[in-house]
């Protein structure tokens, strides 16, 4: 019977997580989370892996309590996205300001009389830090591959909403689609620098809601384990199976409710247009 408690408290707490997994969303292609971010090659290991065992294995270990494990080890998975430092903030900042400083320098450089490819080519050693690998690597495949292989290659490297506008501009282009390709870069690359901007403005306001979640999630991790190291008596009620369903019914509202807080403070990037399965246009490298 407390093996079924405890097992059927570990599935509520589970069921818990997979909602809020699936409410969070996934990215549409698996291209874009390799591209970029917390699944860029192992890194997702060190992000998520790392701190749901080493949340989780020390609870099992001192309390003996299935439901303690799981929800710290739960903790530690969702972290990232709870207690994401301001840098995750800054980088997309960062990389939208540095898509539309190389959209005006594809048009400075094609006013000079240069062709769209040789625009790439000379703009790839000069774009700006934040993507100037991905632009390097469209350089290297235009010398091999059409140009429009290369710029849907190209915008599921870059993996950005602006960027995808911007490789949709060149791509028609090439095919002779545009008429002032110089007007339309530099409107794309005003728009760019507006989503900058209001991603700054939007992070200000939100700063608050992201430090509550902070120290929410802080105060409450520093009561349990002063309960555990000082006043282990006061907690031993949940030792029992009811008192594990009880901990995983806790432990579920207060995670939900601090996911819920940490989302209503992130920013939400736009819908990919090359990505979308509305538009129905598949990026593939």
């Amino acid at each position: 019977m407390t093996l079924l408690f405890a097992l059927t408290g570990a599935g509520m707490a589970g069921g818990l997580l997979l909602i809020a997994d699936g409410l969070r969303g996934r990215p549409n292609q698996l291209s874009e989370r390799a591209a970029s971010g917390p699944w860029a090659g192992g890194e997702w290991r060190r992000r998520r892996l790392g701190p749901a065992v080493a949340f989780g294995l020390p609870a099992v270990v001192v309390t003996r309590w299935p439901v303690a494990g799981i929800a710290l080890a739960a903790a530690g998975w969702y972290s990232p996205d709870l207690f994401g430092s301001k840098a995750d903030q800054d980088r997309a900042t960062i990389r939208t300001e540095a898509v539309a400083a190389w959209t005006e320098m594809l048009r400075d450089t094609m006013s000079g009389a240069h062709g769209l490819e040789e625009a790439i080519v000379t703009t790839a050693s000069v774009a700006p830090a934040a993507i100037q690998a991905e632009v390097a690597t469209l350089a290297v495949r235009l010398e091999r591959q059409p140009i429009d292989t290369a710029l849907r290659a190209f915008a599921a490297d870059l993996a950005h909403p602006t960027g995808d506008l911007v490789v949709t501009s060149l791509a028609l282009a090439a095919q002779g689609s545009v008429g002032d390709l110089g007007e339309l870069l530099g409107t794309l690359a005003q728009a760019a620098r507006d989503e900058a901007g209001m991603r700054l403005r939007v992070d200000a306001v939100r700063a608050r809601l992201r430090t509550a979640v902070r120290v929410i999630g802080a105060c409450t991790a520093t009561t349990g384990l002063g309960l555990i190291l000082l006043n282990r008596r006061y907690l031993d009620v949940y030792g029992s199976a009811t008192g594990q369903v009880v901990l995983a019914l806790v432990a579920g509202c207060w995670g939900v409710s601090l996911w819920w807080l940490a989302r209503m403070g992130r920013f939400v990037s736009p819908e990919r247009f090359l990505s979308s399965p509305s538009s129905g246009v598949v990026v593939q490298p």
